[in-house]
């Protein structure tokens, strides 16, 4: 028995995120059918993390265990004839028995596009989020470095999520623009659920005035959702990086 690692991306616009759901489409899902007519049998796979719908990832990681005798680029190849065309894996590496795709990850990065012209564009609709108010990118890349550190990010996370530990460790936050494309940009040893989009959203009342600039430092500490932004809607969020 070996287990391969897959490195796929995707576009989660049609998907309500990466996890099999009752009564819903998921990438996981897509992703399985597609290992069970290459590996002809059905395969448990195990992903790096869970997206929301219509979240994207750049960089998605998936683990496989098979007794079957394949080249990492031929189940490469195989698995791009099944899978749907938006979703595409992209390379395949064997891994260690105790490898785990999620726990065995350092960090993470992620972007969030907003789309700032003043006219919505049609052709980024599934992919950026239409925010016509000038945005001041060097201001909130100065706010967003408030983020960076070790701290329980329990006032960035939604209310569905079940998880008990909240301390996250932010390496890095950087706002940058390039024309009228605003890129947020977070790496981390992990996120919360819908974490990324709560600080987008936090850095946009920053922008409109509703949180005061030094703040955010406060807003962290204390814990409390009610003092965050709003949550920041999934198209414009692409799961980047994975390091191991």
């Amino acid at each position: 028995m070996k287990r391969l690692l897959f490195t796929i991306k995707y576009d989660g616009s049609a998907y309500h995120g990466w996890q099999v759901q009752d009564n819903a489409l998921t990438v996981q899902e897509k992703f399985q059918d597609a290992v069970e007519k290459v590996f002809l049998k059905r395969l448990d796979v195990k992903g790096c993390s869970r997206t929301d719908s219509g979240v994207h990832a750049e960089e998605y990681c998936v683990s496989v265990d098979t007794d079957m005798s394949i080249a990492p680029e031929n189940a490469v190849l195989a698995l791009n004839t099944y899978l749907p065309d938006d979703i595409a894996a992209i390379s395949c590496r064997e891994v260690a028995s105790d490898f785990h795709p999620r726990y065995s990850c350092k960090s993470k990065r992620y972007r969030y596009i907003i789309y700032n012209g003043k006219i919505r564009d049609p052709f980024l609709r599934n992919y950026a989020y239409h925010y016509r108010w000038k945005l001041d990118e060097e201001k909130l890349n100065r706010e967003a470095k408030a983020f960076i550190g070790t701290y329980d990010y329990s006032g960035f996370c939604s209310a569905k999520s079940d998880v008990e530990d909240t301390v996250r460790t932010v390496y890095s936050a950087e706002v940058s623009r390039e024309g009228d494309c605003v890129y947020f940009e977070f790496e981390a040893d992990g996120f919360l659920y819908n974490m990324v989009r709560i600080m987008v959203g936090t850095l946009l009342f920053i922008n409109e005035g509703k949180i005061k600039e030094g703040e955010l430092r406060d807003i962290i500490i204390s814990k409390n959702r009610k003092r965050a932004g709003k949550t920041a809607p999934p198209q414009g969020l692409y799961l980047y990086k994975v390091n191991y």
